[in-house]
């Protein structure tokens, strides 16, 4: 989380879903303005994956569609342009979830 806020993705929010389903524990939902900045989020997500030997993901999505979903394993992380966002409620659909943290 704190690599996208470096970063200035916007409205960072990290949702505990451990207790709702069993295929990840955690997502992870950001905002991005640009397709620049989406490509910027993913980049850096890539270098800071791959220098931890955590080379090894599925990304699902396109940068120009607004919506990127990065899966971890354990963490997925969704990149949103704020209409997209908005359009798909991740937060309202997985609501029974348990915000954890959330950067402004």
């Amino acid at each position: 989380m704190d690599l996208l806020a470096e970063k200035q993705a916007e409205d960072i929010l990290l949702l505990d879903i451990s207790k709702v389903t069993t295929f990840t524990d955690y997502f992870v939902i950001a905002s991005a303005v640009n397709v620049r900045q989406v490509q910027a989020l993913l980049d850096a997500l890539d270098e800071a994956l791959t220098a931890d030997g955590l080379g090894s993901f599925r990304r699902e999505g396109d940068i120009d569609s607004g919506w990127v979903l990065v899966d971890l394993g354990d963490v997925i992380v969704h990149l949103f342009s704020p209409d997209q966002r908005a359009y798909y409620n991740v937060e309202g659909l997985w609501s029974r979830g348990t915000p954890v943290l959330r950067i402004q």
